[in-house]
């Protein structure tokens, strides 16, 4: 079915959806209900969004030119697009500005890290109902994405990149040690082995490279073991920390012994020198995602990609599923449109020009029979166990308000612990203290 047909025929099964939200919500509704929106529903009504894709350069004009073409099926519905700030970081404070004097745009790019927050403003929409439509295969979107999305139990919006942690691995490195590649199978005592193994001071050459500045590339490093290990970041009810555990204290122990027991690893103290230093062949390993694909083609890098590796079995990844979230003005039409925008633009032919086209894993499996996508398989060789390794990738991270507290907490801990200068109990528990007190909102 054409693009146009499929956009055609979700409109006539829509209108019912929304027209039933609007009722629901009704006059009633206020404008920070996060539920629906209120007026009547006119699909053929002029219409004008505002989109905020959180982008610079090629990605924008990428995003500019669907704009143009989703304005072309829909000439009602004029679409005014902008990165809407400076840097994707700086989003969430326009956002948090925007609400404040009423004027936020229909869609916005947004950090799944801040989905509970804006989820909590009570200025989003809810499609739950709508993307329940067997129309929009819900399914097929990565399972982390969609957790993801399904912030404070409302669905909020479309994942817009959904990448995951893999292990990769420079073959000069290995081939020079004569150590065997790394395979899908491997246990966290292999991958240790081989570090030890490719670890050469007299070439300055380290087994493993791990960023401890302290940031999220720190923290979210830890989390893969620690769910491995049966742990979790934080509890069922969101409000205090978990990773303070045996499974915490076991799993950073385990980099702990590598880093400082075995010297085999690489400790970055910027999170920008581990990548560059394994394109050049000066580290065997790092646990990174598709973004760094593009600069080891670039170097011509041998190398490979594989899961990470294994606790018991386990070969459980992070993700770090981004969103469109979807804005509510109470007003019926503007968000009939807004979802219709942000459905179409995650369907296969779309994402194809999206995501695909900018590197990035694709949002659907049915992608992968496309021309684009070998494409990709073919500039990047490995892409394709990245994209296997979404079926690994269980756990979505939190996305609890505090969550930014708790990982400077963690992220400072591990990078002590690596460093010799505290032990993994004394280190969490010090962050429990501090990421609770972030979790409560102190």
């Amino acid at each position: 079915m054409s693009k146009e047909g499929n956009v055609t025929l979700t409109n006539r099964r829509l209108v019912a959806v929304f027209t039933a939200a609007a009722l629901a919500v009704g006059v009633a509704g206020c404008a920070g209900s996060g539920q629906g929106a209120s007026g009547p529903l006119d699909p053929a009504a002029k219409v004008t969004l505002t989109w905020w894709t959180g982008q610079a350069s090629d990605a924008e004009k990428t995003l500019e030119g669907l704009a143009a073409d989703f304005h072309k099926l829909h000439p009602n519905v004029t679409i005014n697009i902008s990165a809407g700030a400076s840097t994707t970081d700086d989003l969430l404070q326009k956002l948090s500005a925007g609400f404040a004097s009423n004027q936020y745009p229909d869609v916005s790019y947004a950090y799944g890290s801040w989905a509970s927050e804006l989820a909590s403003s009570g200025r989003t929409l809810d499609i739950s109902q709508q993307i329940s439509d067997p129309a929009v295969r819900w399914s097929e979107l990565p399972p982390a994405g969609r957790a993801t999305a399904a912030a404070s139990g409302k669905v909020i919006g479309f994942p817009a990149i959904v990448d995951n942690l893999t292990l990769l691995y420079n073959k000069t490195v290995f081939d020079k040690a004569h150590v065997a590649y790394p395979t899908n199978s491997w246990t966290w005592d292999d991958f240790r082995r081989a570090a030890k193994q490719l670890a050469n001071p007299a070439t300055t050459t380290y087994g493993f490279g791990y960023p401890v500045d302290g940031s999220e590339d720190t923290t979210w490093h830890l989390w893969p073991l620690l769910w491995q290990l049966g742990g979790n970041v934080i509890s069922a009810d969101g409000r205090k920390s978990a990773f303070d555990s045996p499974a915490g204290v076991r799993a950073l122990d385990f980099l702990r012994s590598m880093a400082v027991d075995d010297k085999s690893v690489y400790l970055d103290q910027t999170s920008e020198k581990y990548g560059p230093l394994f394109a050049s062949g000066r580290i065997g390993m790092i646990i990174s995602g598709p973004w760094m694909l593009h600069d080891l083609s670039q170097a011509g890098t041998k190398y490979g990609v594989t899961y990470l590796p294994a606790f018991n079995g386990v070969h459980t990844t992070v993700a770090g599923p981004d969103l469109w979230v979807l804005l509510n003005h109470q007003d019926a039409s503007r968000a009939y449109w807004s979802y219709q925008l942000t459905k179409w633009l995650t369907d296969p032919t779309q994402d194809a020009r999206w995501n695909l086209a900018q590197e990035n894993l694709p949002l659907r499996a049915s992608e992968q029979s496309s021309a684009a996508y070998q494409e990709l398989r073919k500039n990047y060789p490995g892409i394709d166990v990245m994209v296997a390794n979404f079926a690994n990738a269980t756990k979505p991270r939190p996305t609890v308000t505090g969550y930014v507290g708790l990982s400077q907490a963690v992220g400072t801990a591990i990078s002590q612990v690596m460093q010799g200068a505290s032990t993994p109990k004394n280190a969490l528990a010090a962050a429990a203290t501090k990421a609770d007190q972030a979790l409560a909102g102190d």
